[in-house]
């Protein structure tokens, strides 16, 4: 039997397949990816007899090779939280997917192991944006108010790092950043020890510093939108800022637009947080775009769809 690991390369999945690994500790073929790269399952080639464990990424975007994996004979257990569509029913397929705004794999994953290592996924679901239903996870942990700040910024940079349009704009290659993550069943051990974690916390501050200092191509009472340059400072941190003004402003939708390369944008979107709901329904109106109710991004955005984009945007959050 081989094992294959296929996962998101930001903290959600990588928070989720640590645990799993941490509770079942064996070998693994690693299948991963930049945070968008989500048709992963078309890289996996399986025998019979092989296991397939898949974790944050929909199920809709992997639905034809889903069946084949489990066709080919591999069992497969699947793990996440984004749009599923129609999910295969066959015994060699295991499924926990649950779309609540306020739910994430590596929550998903925590529950299926009886809050084995509950502090990952903590770390995952503030990663994810997740903070309310972090923090409420987190009450069995009796952490202290600085503890908690730890595994806030901890997600936050693991989730930092899987931004980017290719490997090349990343700090770490996310199986390498998970190679790093597995040998510490402890975050807070990780957080003192682990001197790779020092070289992403600097790459975080420095790009969110960069970020602060560009003003809104766009903003009234209930959006903003922002155009970031084509730099890769800019693809690795549009994410996670558009996560940290989600926050700061929650009755406010917001939208990242990173210049790319070959032209057109790459683009985030985050609902409203007191209104976790559309950002999906929006990036889906674009042939690129894909994600969850809080939280959606299309890979490509012609240059031309700037004025379309900007009036879906103003109409999805009102």
């Amino acid at each position: 039997m081989n094992y294959i690991d296929v996962f998101n390369g930001d903290a959600d999945g990588i928070c989720a397949l640590h645990q799993l690994r941490l509770a079942n500790p064996v070998a693994s073929q690693l299948v991963t990816g930049v945070k968008r790269d989500i048709s992963l399952l078309k890289q996996v080639e399986v025998k019979v007899g092989d296991y397939v464990t898949v974790l944050d990424i929909s199920l809709d975007k992997n639905r034809d090779d889903l069946v084949r994996v489990i066709e080919q004979g591999a069992k497969a257990i699947y793990f996440d939280h984004h749009f599923a569509g129609d999910i295969p029913e066959n015994d060699n397929l295991e499924v926990h997917i649950n779309t609540d705004a306020n739910v994430c794999t590596s929550l998903l994953v925590n529950e299926y192991l009886q809050g084995k290592y509950l502090p990952w996924a903590v770390t995952a679901a503030f990663g994810d944006n997740l903070f309310a239903s972090a923090e409420q996870a987190a009450v069995p942990l009796n952490l202290s108010a600085d503890e908690m700040e730890q595994l806030k910024l901890l997600g936050t940079c693991i989730n930092y790092n899987g931004y980017g349009s290719s490997l090349d704009d990343l700090i770490y290659h996310p199986d390498a950043l998970y190679q790093l993550i597995s040998g510490y069943e402890n975050p807070f051990d990780f957080i003192r020890n682990e001197k790779g974690y020092e070289k992403l916390l600097n790459g975080y501050l420095g790009d969110l510093d960069n970020a602060k200092k560009l003003p809104a191509d766009y903003a009234d009472k209930s959006h903003a939108m922002f155009v970031l340059p084509n730099e890769k400072w800019a693809r690795r941190v549009s994410g996670v800022y558009a996560n940290d003004l989600a926050q700061d402003f929650p009755d406010r939708a917001h939208a990242m637009l990173t210049h790319k390369s070959e032209g057109g944008y790459l683009v985030s979107v985050r609902a409203p947080m007191n209104n976790k709901t559309g950002a999906d329904d929006l990036c889906r109106q674009f042939e690129t775009g894909g994600g969850r109710k809080a939280a959606a991004g299309i890979n490509h955005l012609p240059e031309s769809d700037y004025d379309r984009f900007l009036s879906a945007f103003k109409a999805s959050f009102l």
